[in-house]
Order: C-alpha cells, then sequence, then structure tokens
C-alpha cells in the first residue's frame, strides 16, 4: 500500500508569519503570538508535540499597553545572590529593550513544559522595521493569513506575466 497513515512533513512545515506591532495592544499581539508558536491554529495540533510557525515581529517600540500599565508595570529579575533583585519600570524597558517587553509577555502566555524554549526560540522581535535576512523568509500576512505578494510570484511562473501586465497598466 503508498497510502500514508497519520500527519506527513508537508502538515508540520513551519511558516514564516510577519507582526507589525505598531499600535497593537501588548496583551492581546502576545496571546496571538503565542497561539501561533504553539501552532494551535493548525488542524494536526497535539500539545505534547512542537508544530507551531515563526513569527518576526516588528515595530516593537511602538507597541501600546492599556490603563495605567505603563506607569505600575514593572520587571524584575534576580541574580540569585543576596540583594540581587533588580527592578525595571516599564517605560525604562521601552526605551532600551522594547524587545524584551514583547518575549517576556509571550513566555507568560506559553505553557510551562519543556517545549517552551524552543517555541520561544522561533519568536525574532525586532525594535525598529528593519528585520534583517528575516524578510525573505516571510510567507504569510498578520492580519488575514493569506500569503505575500512576493511569495505567490515566486510559485507559479503564470502568476509573474499577469502581474507584470497588471503592474505596467
Amino acid at each position: 500500500m503508498s497510502q500514508t497513515v497519520g500527519n506527513t512533513a508537508l502538515a508540520y512545515a513551519r511558516v514564516w508569519h510577519h507582526v507589525n506591532a505598531s499600535d497593537r495592544v501588548l496583551g492581546k499581539l502576545a496571546e496571538r503570538i503565542a497561539l501561533v508558536l504553539m501552532g494551535k491554529h493548525k488542524p494536526i495540533y497535539d500539545k505534547s508535540l512542537d508544530c507551531g510557525d515563526y513569527v518576526v515581529v516588528t515595530n516593537a517600540r511602538n507597541i501600546k499597553v492599556s490603563g495605567r500599565k505603563a506607569e505600575q508595570l514593572v520587571y524584575r529579575k534576580h541574580s540569585m545572590y543576596p540583594g540581587g533583585l533588580k527592578e525595571t519600570p516599564y517605560e525604562t524597558m521601552m526605551e532600551r529593550k522594547p524587545h524584551e517587553i514583547i518575549i517576556h509577555a509571550v513566555s507568560g502566555m506559553l505553557p510551562k513544559n519543556k517545549l517552551r524554549e524552543r517555541r520561544l526560540a522561533r519568536l525574532k522581535v525586532f525594535g525598529g522595521s528593519n528585520m534583517g535576512i528575516y524578510r525573505n523568509n516571510i510567507m504569510k500576512r498578520w492580519e488575514d493569513g493569506t500569503l505575500t505578494d512576493e511569495y505567490i510570484l515566486n510559485l507559479d511562473p503564470k502568476n509573474r506575466l499577469s502581474a507584470s501586465s497588471s503592474s505596467s497598466k
């Protein structure tokens, strides 16, 4: 028999998503990113498998928080030495490390298990609009989940002809 039983390697293929964080609310954005990193948007989702996608976030400096969180939110870390507690307010963190704010929020929304670090490694966050070499990997738009125009043009040569004729009109 040549029929495949179960999910094939194509079902587990990872897609790169691009997110523009400008004027987006931190909590809602982090929740949606966590779902994509876990793979819950796929029909093959299994909580014991790592089947999520890559997410590239740009413009992390322009993220918004609701209410008075901008004044009240404090990020804490400890060096494990006596008196080694470091507290950083939200405004200072936004100036120095805006990418850490999104990573911290997404980390809090992922399940606390062995797959957490692997999922967080697939999250790439940039403070500005330049995403460097990751620009070539982006396949899906974040707003509607459709494929990008560049990817469609690379798929089929017929689309290249129709796209070039429509752009010359």
